[in-house]
């Protein structure tokens, strides 16, 4: 067992000249006022960086610095430790050999956490250093509450099997807290946000219960076979949502808002009749990380700087265009956050709202009383707005409209699910929009995806097969002697090989080209000019930019290349494997 080591860690950054004395006292009074750990309060404040410190920590106290991100752990390993214990002191179980236990601390000064370590585990412990950062988003992984959830399914499907009673009045109860469908639903959404999930699915099968999360992109299933289970659910979310819980044959839709580990999240939740029960998805916009910042967005520098020139423009219109799920209401709320300013008057029309703002005119539609795009639109028209933001072009009428506010004066943000920028004005013209108005209004199309970016504790060298290769040499870049990377799967991304995303943009802007042929019509014309403009890079360019610099892998390129362009037949993205 290593000595317990008393080290004032101030003290000893001072004597040897890392810091000075005054850089210490002002760390201090940060600390008092965070309750955090000083070496977080010094990272803080920019007096030394959080390698420096680990380099030095791993060198006065003669331990191993572990870069958890290439650190190939054993979940069970990590789990010998207690979740509590193990985010209480920032400390996490890496190595389990016969002579001791290897524990990861990001403070191994911390002798209380030691203490109380060689207690719980009665076992000789030796420490490493490890970045707080890492620790964290390790235990989020390793620490899921998926056994927690097959539990409390187990629970109530007994107090269903053991009593009678309605499910309304259960979920109704005097004590919910104890109610186990409540229990059951707090662990479900804490496991999504520790997990970074978008959306939770629940869907009842035939004889089973699957609760579904969609993690990056990609839905990851948990199967319970405590199928009678899922009315108890569906009738808890239905009240949480506001919705008729007796109501089983029609979908219905609603929204609530939730705390979870003091975090503020918005669930949009969405109920329709199945073959076998109710089938409900539930959308989380974590509302406590606020709006963000464009330059948070993950658009190019150069791509933001002509974004930026064409939202601050007085009038025009400006799409962003994309699947659901890409970013664009992201986006659009990055350029609102931005031009909110008292001089600005703002209105958005949405279904739904989304995020809440300040100082604008937020209007929700509601088109079972009438209250549509196009009739807010008109309405917010006569309220005398600088800029407009249309939730979504439905339909000819509200594209009329916006197109028109566009050449009168106003600044249009909206948005269009379309596959790229360039199809993106000619569904308008589709739309029934006349070709001059779409040519006199649309300033530019932004176009987004989101693809997944390779976990980098699992990274390795890719060759690319044959559809791969069919493809590269389609393209215009030259890729010889480029070594392109994979995912090969590790316990960091649940054997995925990625972990996380980034964004990826093109931006077309409308020039005297593809005006004069949007005037007249031309379709195949105006996405001929599209093509031949020096600025404009297509998706899938843009996307092997990051396949050339080993940010993500060729069968994400292949998918944003399918769903933008369009593959010959030799090329099939689904065989990018």
């Amino acid at each position: 067992m290593q000595p317990r080591t008393k080290l004032r860690l101030g003290d000893v950054l001072v004597e040897h000249k890392i810091i000075s004395e005054t850089q210490l006292q002002t760390a201090l009074k940060e600390q008092k006022k965070s309750g955090h750990k000083l070496g977080r309060a010094l990272i803080a404040l920019g007096y030394i960086s959080e390698e420096q410190l680990m380099e030095f920590l791993s060198r006065q106290l003669q331990v191993p610095f572990i870069d958890l991100k290439h650190y190939k752990y054993k979940p069970d390993t990590i789990r010998i430790i207690p979740e509590t214990l193990a985010r209480r002191y920032r400390v996490i179980a890496l190595d389990d050999s016969k002579d001791a236990i290897l524990i990861g601390m990001a403070d191994p000064t911390d002798i209380f956490a030691y203490d109380e370590l060689a207690k719980v585990l009665k076992r000789p412990i030796n420490r490493a250093v490890v970045r707080e950062s890492e620790l964290l988003k390790t235990i989020d992984t390793v620490y899921r509450r998926t056994d927690e959830i097959t539990h409390l399914a187990e629970e109530l499907n007994e107090e269903l099997s053991d009593t009678d009673f309605d499910l309304a009045a259960i979920a109704e109860g005097a004590d919910v807290s104890e109610a186990p469908v409540v229990k059951l639903l707090q662990t479900i959404f804490e496991d999504a946000i520790q997990i970074g999930a978008s959306d939770i699915h629940i869907e009842p099968d035939e004889s089973v219960l699957r609760i579904r999360q969609r993690i990056d992109g990609v839905l990851h299933e948990q199967v319970m076979q405590e199928k009678r289970i899922s009315s108890a659910l569906v009738s808890r979310l239905k009240l949480m949502g506001s919705l008729d819980i007796s109501e089983k044959r029609l979908p219905q839709d609603g929204r609530f808002n939730i705390k979870v580990k003091g975090r503020s999240v918005d669930v949009r939740i969405s109920t329709m009749p199945i073959q076998f029960g109710e089938s409900v998805v539930m959308r989380l916009l974590d509302q406590s990380s606020g709006i963000l910042d464009l330059e948070k967005t993950g658009i190019p520098a150069d791509l933001l700087q002509r974004v930026r020139n064409n939202i601050h423009k007085p009038h025009g219109m400006l799409l962003v265009t994309g699947p659901t799920g890409s970013g664009k209401t992201t986006t659009l709320y990055g350029a609102l956050n931005e031009l909110n300013a008292p001089e600005k008057k703002i209105i958005t029309v949405e279904d739904p709202v989304e995020y809440h703002l300040p100082r604008i005119n937020q209007v929700q539609v509601k088109p079972k009383i009438g209250l549509n795009f196009s009739k807010v639109l008109r309405t917010a028209l006569r309220q005398d707005p600088d800029i407009v933001l249309i939730g979504e072009m439905r339909d000819q009428e509200t594209v009329e409209i916006g197109l028109r506010a566009a050449i009168t004066g106003h600044l249009v943000l909206s948005t269009l699910h379309t596959n790229d920028a360039i199809s993106t004005a000619i569904r308008l013209i589709d739309m029934g929009a006349e070709g001059y108005l779409v040519a006199t209004a649309l300033e530019a199309v932004l176009a987004q995806r989101l693809i997944r970016r390779i976990c980098e504790s699992c990274i390795a060298d890719y060759q690319p097969n044959t559809h791969e290769n069919a493809w590269l040499k389609s393209t215009t870049s030259n890729t010889s002697g480029i070594q392109f990377k994979h995912g090969v799967g590790c316990p960091h991304c649940n054997n995925t090989g990625y972990s996380g995303r980034i964004g990826v943009f093109e931006l077309l802007e409308i020039d005297d080209a593809t005006a004069d042929a949007l005037r007249r019509g031309d379709t195949a014309e105006f996405a001929n000019a599209a093509r031949e403009n020096p600025d404009f890079r297509s998706l899938s360019q843009n996307a092997l930019d990051y396949a050339l610099q080993g940010i993500t892998s060729l069968e994400e390129v292949l998918r944003i290349a399918g769903d933008s362009e369009g593959l010959s037949d030799t090329i099939e993205p689904v065989a990018a494997h």
